[in-house]
């Protein structure tokens, strides 16, 4: 008996390495990739406090249209994985360059929501002011939106192809680009025009399109096999609509997460400038952390892929159990990180010489103590939901996210903090209810009716 269970915790250990093994890179290119904003927002917020609740405002709405429009993007990383799974070079073609083909399309039918972004923000609430100050970054970053979702693409090939080691350090690259571009153009250093929040957006820019070439280059000497660039304008209107008919529910499941969390900024910014500023700062803190769970859900998607692709149910719950095990652990450790040591995450944001830091150091410590609640939860589900995605299951699960983001954890946010009178604290604890709710029904779906192809 002793033997059969080292045995069984022997195969566990090795599932949980081999996934480590595929999962480090890609968490390290999310939590990378997020680095690169969050500089921006470091950066801003030194700049000044109207500054850095404009790109808080402008960011989240960038990243609200960018999530809805990559839907096809990230549909691409089960696709690919299913077609490795199987063997199948001509699919992972076909895929990859239909993906491209919505990419162009989506990003020339949504820019009229930045050209008009300032507007909108009004219509939402926001201060006139701060919506004026947003209004360059918008117009600059709707072109950006166009090469972010052809990296999401490639990235999703790559992550699918299991080569993340190249984008792990192409985006870390950016990072370290991004820095000394910021120090120019936003603050106007070396003789370079003082453009504030506009000059992260130009940074921003310069450093994506030369990710793509970056990119590209790879894919032509890694993995030529698969002739990426081979007939780009050949259209495939069957593999097109199968990416639409994965990716549109994709798209809205994380537009429904990220819009919940967007409602909730603008929520706040309702209450006062400090108190959106705080919010702003621990949503940046909370969603490092949340990239790691990304990361951990991309394996699951990868792994369940090819599972699903050769047809191994047990492989399949292993991967499965594997990265809900890792979700969890990371979670407890971030936990603690945030109740341990609040200030010392929060003052990287603010400039010594802010008037309101002390206010929204006060304010953020309560924050980041909920945030640090929220962590098993949130990562619980985004696993689970990556590993619905790796079996090609999209559509319940867009319902289940709905249901539990906008039914049950916006109104609990709105309750909580106007009614109720606790104001950011409440939708913090908003955000606690919503995504427990995710991860239940998430779980029920796969293991109950999922994993057992």
């Amino acid at each position: 008996m002793h033997s059969h269970f080292a045995k069984d915790e022997r195969r566990f250990l090795q599932d949980i390495r081999s996934i480590l093994i595929l999962g480090l890179p890609l968490i390290g290119s999310q939590v990378a990739q997020f680095l690169l904003h969050m500089t921006d927002t470091i950066m801003v917020g030194r700049y000044g406090l109207e500054e850095l609740a404009a790109l808080t405002l402008a960011s989240s709405y960038w990243f609200v249209l960018f999530i809805l429009m990559a839907g096809a993007a990230f549909a691409v990383m089960p696709i690919v994985a299913t077609a490795k799974g199987q063997g199948d070079q001509t699919t992972i073609r076909r895929a990859t360059r239909m993906a491209f083909w919505i990419s162009i399309m989506v990003s020339v039918i949504f820019y009229p929501f930045f050209l008009y972004g300032d507007k909108i923000l009004v219509l939402l609430g926001q201060e006139p002011e701060l919506a004026k100050i947003a209004r360059p970054y918008l117009l600059l970053t709707g072109v950006e939106i166009l090469p972010a979702l052809i990296i999401a693409v490639m990235r999703s090939y790559f992550s699918a192809l299991e080569k993340t080691r190249f984008v792990f350090f192409m985006t870390f690259g950016a990072v370290i680009l991004n820095i000394p571009l910021n120090w120019l153009l936003i603050y106007g250093n070396l003789g370079f025009p003082e453009l504030g929040v506009f000059g992260a957006g130009l940074s921003s820019m310069i450093v994506s399109f030369l990710a793509i070439i970056a990119l590209f280059t790879y894919a032509q000497i890694a993995t030529p096999e698969n002739q990426l660039l081979k007939n780009p304008l050949q259209p495939d209107w069957i593999m097109f609509s199968k990416l639409l008919k994965m990716g549109v529910p994709i798209g809205i499941t994380s537009l429904a997460e990220i819009g919940f969390f967007t409602a909730s900024t603008v929520m706040v910014g309702w209450i006062d400038t400090v108190s959106l500023a705080a919010h702003g700062i621990v949503i940046q803190i909370s969603s490092l952390t949340f990239m790691v769970q990304i990361g951990l859900s991309q394996a699951g998607t990868i792994r369940a892929g090819n599972a699903y692709g050769s047809g191994d149910r047990l492989e399949l719950r292993k991967g499965a159990w594997g990265v809900t095990v890792l979700s969890a652990g990371f979670a407890v450790i971030a936990t603690i990180l945030f109740v341990i040591g609040p200030q010392a995450f929060l003052g990287l944001f603010l400039s010594p010489l802010e008037p309101a830091r002390e206010q929204v150091l006060l304010l953020g410590t309560t924050l980041l103590f909920f945030a640090g609640l929220m962590q098993l939860s949130d990562g619980g589900q985004q696993v689970t939901l990556g590993c619905l995605r790796g079996v090609h299951d999209t559509t319940i699960p867009m319902w289940l996210a709905s249901v539990s983001y906008w039914l049950i954890g916006a109104p609990a946010c709105y309750i909580l903090a106007f009614p109720l009178g606790l104001g950011a604290v409440g939708v913090w604890i908003g955000f606690i209810i919503g995504l427990s709710m995710a991860w239940i029904l998430m779980a029920w779906r796969f293991w109950a009716h999922k994993s057992k192809i």
